[in-house]
């Protein structure tokens, strides 16, 4: 029974992430409910509930960072570590997953198919799995380095101790490049508000992190050659720094006056507030000002940058810049009447638009009908309930404080969207893209009325 199950994941391989994240969650989850995992546990021998422990090892092995306890008092050294490792597994599952996933979908295509794609898509060497792992490790694990590195000086020369500082330099690190969000600082990062000098190492980590490894690997091999990028990296980083602005804008505009996050804030720390919560929610999940005391129009603007999400194949969560992005092209072209839709002087593929389509299609559904769900017993404005929504679908870990305050019902809705945020958009594009077959024949074209 055992060994049919192996042969059915492996002829299903869209099935391994999300059995691999499950199991990663269980595993997490035993471990915070320890005693030992629980500041204090050990002298009261008390571990954390199973819902905290099942909450927090989600929001962490799906690199959310959403808490329901205040992380640095009611987490032991231990559970630090815990959320630590369980984070950068599951930063490094989705990032190897999702390269050895399209190095499978794309050996599923003819061989004169894959060399035309890679001639005029400058992908990865699809034949080379070990090369591409390798790569994938050694780029994750020198950008945490060096930015642990920066974290480390900037918190020694803020006066803590070697020890300390390299730690929290260390696990800060690891959260930005993972996009996961979690903080083990007494106060958080609101008493850095106005220091650059650790939040711009915080903004590059998230930024790295979350344009995906595909195009860190094309810009390693072609950044003296731009015009010659694919697609795929062009839509990542034009659609980054788009819409980075957009936010960094809306922030300023809606922000400005409000008393309670950037009115009282001098013109340096306003834009640089401003760019870090703009920042933050391609996934990242940090604040220095308190979410919950954000703007209605801030929280709506917020809600649509997180549910966009970061590049494809990366820590970040969302549908993707790519696919956000593709699907504008496709709606441009219909404005247009041109009867192919057209990225940079390429013409997409009808597969790709279909799949782009039902992501989203699927994406809103979820969210929607967690929406729903809670809006049925959580009494809450419904622009909060949705921030909320959208930051666990989106694995982004911002929060208006509603989770921890959220009935057992409503946090286990949460946990539910943070697993399909995370592992749902991976598996149903690789299963979609697994599935495209040509057919020996073909119905009868007819046009139904839309609009």
């Amino acid at each position: 029974m055992a060994d049919q199950r192996t042969r059915q994941v492996i002829a299903n391989p869209e099935r391994a992430i999300p059995l691999g994240f499950l199991v990663g969650i269980l595993v997490g989850t035993l471990l915070l409910a320890l005693p030992v995992a629980r500041a204090g546990g050990l002298a009261g021998d008390d571990g954390a509930s199973l819902l905290v422990a099942l909450f927090t090892a989600t929001s962490a092995f799906c690199v959310t960072g959403l808490t329901v306890v205040d992380t640095p008092t009611f987490w032991s050294p231990f559970g630090h570590l815990v959320i630590l490792l369980l984070a950068q597994a599951g930063g490094l599952g989705i990032l190897t997953g999702a390269t050895l996933l399209g190095l499978l979908v794309s050996k599923r295509i003819p061989l004169r198919g894959k060399l035309m794609a890679s001639a005029e898509m400058r992908q990865l060497d699809l034949g080379d799995v070990r090369r591409v792992l390798l790569l994938v490790l050694f780029a994750t694990f020198v950008t945490e380095g060096v930015i642990a590195l920066l974290l480390w000086l900037r918190f020694w020369s803020l006066g803590m101790g070697v020890g300390a500082a390299a730690w929290h330099g260390l696990f800060h690190s690891v959260m930005a490049f993972m996009n996961a969000g979690f903080s083990i600082l007494p106060e958080g990062l609101a008493p850095h508000a106005r220091d650059p000098l650790l939040l711009t190492p915080l903004m590059v980590g998230v930024v790295m992190g979350g344009i995906g490894f595909p195009v860190l690997h094309e810009l390693r091999n072609e950044w003296r050659r731009p015009d010659g990028w694919s697609i795929h990296t062009k839509l990542t980083l034009w659609g980054t720094l788009a819409l980075t602005l957009i936010g960094f804008a809306a922030v300023l505009l809606f922000e400005w006056e409000n008393p309670a996050t950037l009115g009282p804030a001098g013109w340096g720390e306003k834009l640089l507030g401003a760019l870090f919560h703009s920042v933050m929610t391609r996934s990242g999940g940090f604040n220095v000002h308190d979410t919950g005391a954000l703007g209605v129009d801030t929280l709506l603007i917020s809600s649509g940058l997180m549910l966009v999400g970061g590049g494809s194949a990366s820590t970040a969560g969302g549908i993707r810049i790519t696919t956000f992005l593709l699907l504008g092209f496709v709606v441009w072209s219909e404005i247009r009447g041109s009867p192919d839709s057209v990225a940079f002087r390429r013409r997409i593929c009808p597969d790709v638009q279909r799949q782009a389509v039902t992501i989203v299609l699927m994406a809103v559904g979820s969210v929607s009908l967690a929406l729903l769900v809670l809006a049925s017993f959580v009494e809450a404005p419904v622009e909060r309930l949705m921030f909320e929504v959208i930051s666990a679908f989106a694995t982004v870990g911002l929060s208006t404080g509603l989770a921890a305050d959220m009935p057992p019902a409503g946090q286990l809705v949460l946990v539910v969207m943070m697993y399909v945020g995370r592992v749902g958009t991976v598996a149903l594009a690789t299963a979609l893209a697994l599935k495209v077959r040509t057919t020996p024949f073909r119905y009868p074209e007819e046009r139904p009325i839309v609009g």
